[in-house]
């Protein structure tokens, strides 16, 4: 039997991608940001996710995209990265699918899209390739560090 993988699919300036389900703790809709002076412009601030306070970073932002306007479909993706939770925003989120492991080759120069060392793989669908990000090597660990001290 083939094995596969479930990816929760998003979407960050019209392209698809995916990432393991097993990274994200919840999908929320867009809530108060409140913002933290003297951080890196993409951490957006913090929000209270049931009680806790959880960081909230700007995906395009971080993965140098250009920016657009916020919109109602947009959503912020919580992670665990280390000890903490980060919430990372999106888009949209679309979709959850399995991807058979078969169909997943290995990253390779993504022409100034996304930096190769995020990407887990690029998936060749039947009408896309879906490019699998690992969202916990996003946010490198001095990101991370930062992240904590926006925390406490």
């Amino acid at each position: 039997m083939e094995e596969s993988i479930k990816v929760i699919v998003f979407t960050l300036n019209g392209q698809r991608y995916g990432t393991d389900v097993q990274q994200v703790m919840s999908i929320e809709k867009m809530k108060d940001i409140t913002a933290v002076p003297g951080t890196s412009e993409f951490i957006k601030g913090i929000m209270n996710l049931h009680g806790e306070t959880v960081p909230v970073v700007d995906l395009k932002e971080r993965l140098e995209m250009s920016k657009n306007e916020a919109s109602d479909l947009n959503r912020i993706i919580v992670i665990r990265v280390d000890d903490i939770q980060v919430g990372l925003i999106v888009d949209a989120a679309t979709d959850v699918m399995d991807i058979d492991s078969s169909v997943i080759e290995a990253a390779h120069e993504m022409g100034g899209m996304v930096q190769k060392e995020y990407i887990r793989g690029v998936a060749k669908l039947e009408n896309e390739l879906l490019i699998l990000l690992e969202l916990k090597k996003v946010l490198a660990m001095e990101e991370t560090e930062e992240l904590k001290e926006v925390v406490q």
